[in-house]
């Protein structure tokens, strides 16, 4: 059987970034079905998808690896976005984009169809819902903010990104708080609270394991000590040319602190001063940091 992933049959792109738009005329389970899919181990196939079971078959008959596979799988997965969507919209409405709700369960679609054996005799939509909807809940659990932010502080933090890139290419130096609110329109305090209130998303959920670390040890494990002024550091990455003017023990810590994520204490036996001290040097250069930033 297919069970098994083939690294040579990932989906074609279009499958994944045609418009939700472009599926809508094709029948959908209405959402008293998909409730039924996560308390009924196999209920029937809802009218729609009765030709389901017939691709599944016409997919087992092909041989792994080859062309006609291939097609057959893409053909599989077109004909079940339709439910991957339905299920992104019962999560619209908070605060995530339908599009990227519609990629992530377009994931979670390609992922039981490869997953579904056909053998066991149960019923695809019985399998595929939990495993679309427990995709598109992982998107929120892993990609969701931390704290409630206003829509436009959101929308503005979104923004910034593409702000820095193009005024950093444009200047040939990195852009000031208010020379990214010129390029966005937008009050520079707007900025400031959209930088500041990134430190509420997590990209990451803060219990996986930290990539890039010899220990299983999770990102949570390796959160150092509170600082009242860490919520302050993004707004400063705006004004990375203050930065220069900073002398060099304190510029380091800074960098060793906010952009290789050392705790403290790391940071003191790396420098052989004391934990309290380090804690010091970050308030006042912080503060330092901010001076300058308000005379600009």
């Amino acid at each position: 059987m297919h069970g098994e992933t083939n690294e040579e049959h990932k989906p074609d792109p279009e499958i994944l970034e045609q418009p939700a738009e472009a599926v809508l005329d094709e029948p959908v389970i209405e959402e008293q079905v998909v409730e039924e899919q996560l308390t009924e181990p196999a209920p029937a196939a809802p009218s729609g998808y009765d030709d389901v079971s017939a691709l599944f078959e016409r997919l087992a008959a092909t041989e792994p690896g080859s062309a006609a596979h291939a097609v057959a799988r893409d053909a599989l997965i077109n004909r079940c976005i339709p439910l991957a969507d339905h299920i992104a919209r019962k999560f619209s409405g908070r605060g995530e984009p339908f599009d990227d709700l519609s990629q992530v369960a377009r994931v979670g679609l390609v992922h039981a169809v490869d997953r579904f054996d056909l053998s066991r005799g149960s019923n695809f939509l019985s399998f595929a819902v939990p495993t679309i909807m427990g995709e598109v809940r992982r998107y929120f659990r892993d990609n969701t903010w931390a704290m409630r932010v206003p829509r436009r502080v959101k929308e503005t933090h979104l923004r910034i990104g593409a702000a820095v890139d193009q005024l950093s290419q444009r200047l040939g130096r990195s852009p000031t708080a208010k020379e990214i609110a010129a390029e966005l329109d937008v009050d520079p305090d707007e900025v400031t609270q959209a930088v500041i209130a990134g430190n509420a998303y997590q990209p990451t959920s803060i219990d996986a394991a930290s990539v890039g670390r010899d220990s299983d040890a999770s990102l949570l494990d390796t959160l150092g000590e509170e600082e009242s002024q860490f919520d302050r550091v993004e707004e400063y990455i705006a004004v990375r040319p203050l930065l220069a003017g900073l002398p060099e023990r304190e510029r380091r810590i800074l960098t060793m602190r906010f952009f290789e994520s050392m705790t403290q204490t790391q940071i003191a036996n790396q420098l052989g001063i004391s934990q309290m001290h380090v804690s010091r040097i970050l308030a006042k250069t912080l503060a330092r940091l901010r001076d300058l930033s308000e005379r600009d």
